[in-house]
């Protein structure tokens, strides 16, 4: 599904280099390059405070911390997404309120969120899923109309962008009250670990924050605050500044395979690909464009709408295609999560996704005869 070391070939004398350096220097944790990776990332994003963590989970519930969210809060995120969104709700004693999504973005759906605001409701989390970002000016929009909060899940979509109605374009990350992503090693942006950061504009925020990560300590032995212990290391912070500035140019890599895989796939019944919403260039066509960066395709995902979607996935293995199917069993279903409060007539779209959607490799290393051989082993076996 991906190629890490392809992809290291390309700066692997950056990286072994400066892990050394790291080793050499003995400061691995809260060294100087996660300092620098920090600054870095601020200018890259246009964000005010970056806050490095040891991975994208905690960077959710760290966000969620530094909100000052108490147990019995509502929060409303999406249904169709990895379970970290959902479970670090529940570790903090949170209510999630899981809503439906959107059939062509798969993101979460405004009017969803809409029905399910109470009186208890204390926040949003949009998931920027598979690389595109959700609908901000409708979410900020309901957060502002209701005083809530907006968690901005970027784990999936570093490095795109979202066109407000009003012209102004934003990186996600940078859009809501706090954001959180992931460096997971297949992510667009990942290192050779775990990793995470949070994102905001916020000083006060940005202030907690930065105490919560570290045991609730500013000054050595006080705790002012509760906190976790939640560092990104020095040797992490080094592999993803040797990352950082080439991310730009690995999306552009991710979209120019899109564009591939979704000529390839022109035409052809039951095979349903991912459609690009809200271009920034101004445009609102279903094209991929490099001056947009409104997806970056972390995954490719289709969706099969035969019924043989299963059936496909194993012939794709049998032929040495690797696949995934992200996600098949809807949060609302997970054990973990099933509340008496959630009616299946509340999520037609997400039981229908789960039964249809199918991933193909996606990385910045996919060749044209990979993309050809991929797409020619899926379309003979939904022509059959």
């Amino acid at each position: 599904m991906v190629d890490l070391k392809g992809q290291y070939e390309q700066i692997k004398e950056q990286v072994n280099s400066s892990v050394l350096d790291v080793i050499n220097s003995t400061a691995f944790i809260n060294g100087p390059e996660v300092h620098s990776f920090q600054k870095e990332l601020e200018e890259y994003l246009e964000v005010k405070h970056v806050i490095p963590c040891a991975n994208g989970t905690d960077a959710l519930q760290i966000a969620m911390m530094g909100l000052g969210l108490e147990p019995g809060d509502e929060v409303i995120t999406a249904d169709f997404t990895f379970a970290a969104t959902v479970e670090v709700i529940a570790l903090l004693r949170l209510t999630p309120v899981l809503v439906d999504v959107e059939p062509d973005s798969f993101n979460i759906d405004p009017e969803a969120i809409k029905k399910a605001i109470t009186p208890k409701t204390k926040a949003i989390v949009p998931v920027h899923l598979f690389g595109q970002s959700a609908n901000m000016d409708e979410i900020m929009a309901i957060a502002n109309k209701h005083n809530l909060y907006v968690i901005e899940d970027n784990a999936q979509g570093i490095g795109s962008s979202y066109k407000f109605s009003n012209g102004t374009t934003t990186k996600t990350g940078a859009i809501g009250h706090v954001a959180s992503t992931s460096f997971f090693p297949s992510k667009n942006l990942g290192c050779y670990g775990d990793g995470g950061a949070i994102f905001t504009n916020n000083d006060d925020l940005a202030h907690t924050i930065r105490g919560v990560v570290n045991h609730g300590m500013y000054k050595r032995y006080h705790h002012d605050v509760v906190g976790v212990n939640s560092r990104l290391d020095s040797i992490q912070a080094t592999i993803l500044r040797a990352k950082l500035p080439n991310l730009d140019h690995y999306n552009n890599a991710r979209r120019a395979a899109a564009r591939k895989y979704n000529k390839a796939f022109e035409g052809i019944e039951n095979i349903i690909t991912p459609k690009v919403e809200g271009n920034s260039c101004g445009t609102n066509h279903n094209t991929i464009c490099d001056t947009c960066n409104c997806h970056v395709f972390h995954q490719y995902t289709l969706r099969i709408t035969n019924g043989k979607r299963d059936q496909l996935a194993q012939h794709l293995n049998d032929n040495g295609v690797p696949c995934g199917v992200y996600y098949p069993i809807p949060l609302h279903s997970q054990k973990a999560y099933q509340d008496t409060r959630y009616n299946e007539a509340d999520f037609p779209i997400t039981n229908q996704l789960v039964k249809e959607v199918l991933s193909l490799p996606m990385h910045t290393e996919l060749d044209d005869e990979q993309i050809e051989f991929i797409t020619n082993t899926v379309i003979n076996f939904v022509k059959d």
